[in-house]
């Protein structure tokens, strides 16, 4: 996977400690970022240095003269994920622009929430755009891919878990007590959360709109109910 900026880069070098999923940082032949530069070279890692068109075939984004590879994201199973003794999940259902999923990676990793489980197929994966918008804070956060949402619930349950779905019909989201064990739920842009996924869901809350718009970007609620749930 390709990592390209400045601040991203850095945050990486700053943050990360395993440092064998960094396979090498590449470089403008002008990059002059001695503190990017002390960190790279601190850490022992490979660096080159390269005209700026083979930096631009390479990074899709602005790469503001330095690009990092890494190893491909690590996704966890849900037994991987429930070894940590999680207290607080999110979910996301089919989740389609990675901007709101890079922004709501960063959002769990600031809030201290212990996970987020994404399916499969039909969904947003962890990509370039996603490494970027989370500004470093990706390989911070626990995430786990599952072949199917509803038996994850069903597990989740048996676990101890209470579950919380996100739609315009349920209750306001400030009048609800949530429980220790809590999994929130957050739909995809177009279609909010799944049939079957409501379903399953112990609650089903939704936040007031006052103005003339009836929703809210998927990142911006997220942000929303993650802080509420922890403050309950």
């Amino acid at each position: 996977m390709i990592v390209s900026g400045r601040n991203n880069v850095k945050e990486i070098l700053k943050n990360f400690k395993e440092k064998n999923i960094i396979k090498k940082v590449i470089c403008t032949k002008n990059f002059n970022e001695k503190d990017i530069l002390s960190l790279v070279e601190k850490m022992n890692l490979p660096l080159e240095f390269k005209e700026k068109f083979e930096l631009d075939r390479l990074a899709k984004n602005n790469h503001q003269g330095i690009i990092m590879i890494t190893s491909d994201f690590n996704y966890l199973s849900l037994d991987e994920l429930l070894r940590t003794n999680p207290s607080k999940l999110i979910i996301l259902d089919h989740l389609e622009d990675p901007h709101n999923l890079g922004a709501i990676i960063r959002t769990v990793e600031a809030s201290g929430v212990n996970g987020i489980i994404i399916p499969k197929n039909r969904t947003v994966s962890v990509n370039e755009t996603v490494m970027k918008t989370s500004v470093g804070s990706l390989f911070n956060v626990n995430i786990c891919q599952v072949t199917n949402l509803n038996q994850t619930i069903k597990t989740l349950k048996k676990k101890g878990f209470w579950i919380i779905g996100t739609d315009m019909d349920g209750e306001n989201y400030q009048s609800v007590k949530y429980p220790d064990k809590s999994v929130l739920i957050i739909g995809s842009e177009g279609f909010g959360i799944s049939r079957l996924v409501r379903e399953s869901c112990d609650y089903i809350v939704k936040i007031p709109m006052n103005g003339k718009i009836n929703s809210l970007n998927a990142s911006v609620a997220a942000g929303i109910m993650i802080y509420e749930l922890i403050r309950k």
